[in-house]
């Protein structure tokens, strides 16, 4: 799929219907980076969204994958190339993208509580060298355990709300 096209269809059907990027995307449950990012090729919107935009711009899917809007004539052979690459390629719609995204992205929007986490750890360890040296390796032990299995969680319930039902602003108010 030819992202750039893609990208550059949207921004035209976009300028065509007098919105901005900001407006297109409170339609859209997305942010205008996120528009941005669609108009200039830097990634495909995913299907959500794709089904989104189709009832905004009044056109389909398979034209908006196609970067152009479509003559009856070249819509069935479109449809079958599209889908042929969207079968073919992970990418734009994969969900193990989508995943490996948003576990990236919650690491780097959570770095500080990380960092604290780790120095809890650290001063609960130092705690029991002073008070109860024999233990301290347990105590170490269950402490990492249990903030590994806390942090895990979180991030793992964050991944699952945004891979499997689509990143917008519906999911931001939850």
């Amino acid at each position: 799929m030819d992202t750039k096209k893609t990208g550059g269809f949207i921004a035209e059907l976009r300028r065509e219907k007098g919105l901005t990027q900001q407006q297109l995307g409170e339609r859209v449950l997305a942010t205008n980076k996120t528009v941005s990012r669609w108009e200039t090729g830097a990634y495909m919107p995913p299907i959500e969204a794709l089904e989104m935009l189709s009832k905004e711009f009044g056109v389909t899917i398979n034209e908006l994958v196609a970067g152009k809007r479509l003559a009856p004539e070249e819509f069935a052979e479109k449809a079958e190339e599209n889908l042929a690459l969207a079968l073919s390629e992970p990418g734009a719609f994969g969900l193990s993208e989508r995943i490996k995204f948003f576990r990236k992205k919650w690491l780097k929007d959570h770095v500080f509580a990380l960092v604290l986490a780790a120095a809890v750890l650290l001063a609960l360890t130092a705690l029991a060298w002073v008070m109860i040296k024999p233990l301290c390796p347990v105590v170490f032990a269950v402490a990492g355990i249990a903030e590994y299995c806390f942090l895990n969680n979180r991030m793992m319930t964050y991944v699952e709300q945004r891979a499997f039902k689509g990143e917008g602003k519906e999911m931001e108010k939850r």
